[in-house]
């Protein structure tokens, strides 16, 4: 599926920084931006990635932060108080 088409049926641009635990430095933060298109309010994609993340990198989660726009929608359409012509 296009993205287009994704936007069409719903889906969001939707962005999720990631602070995680250092492997070899746990006391420490580092931070991982993510964006794809998703689904808003579940966010199925993103909720398979943190579980991919979980069973296979070594990095403990220690927050995710979710922003999510999206980027079509219908027009708007706004009435002009003035209508003049000129010739």
């Amino acid at each position: 599926m296009s993205d287009l088409e994704k936007q069409l049926s719903g889906y969001r641009l939707t962005t999720a920084e990631i602070l995680y635990h250092m492997p070899d430095r746990p006391n420490l933060l580092q931070s991982y931006v993510w964006q794809d298109y998703d689904r808003a309010p579940e966010f199925p994609i993103l909720h398979r990635f943190l579980q991919f993340w979980r069973t296979t990198l070594d990095g403990r989660l220690h927050s995710v932060r979710v922003a999510s726009r999206e980027l079509v929608s219908p027009a708007r359409f706004r009435h002009v108080g003035i209508f003049s012509q000129l010739h």
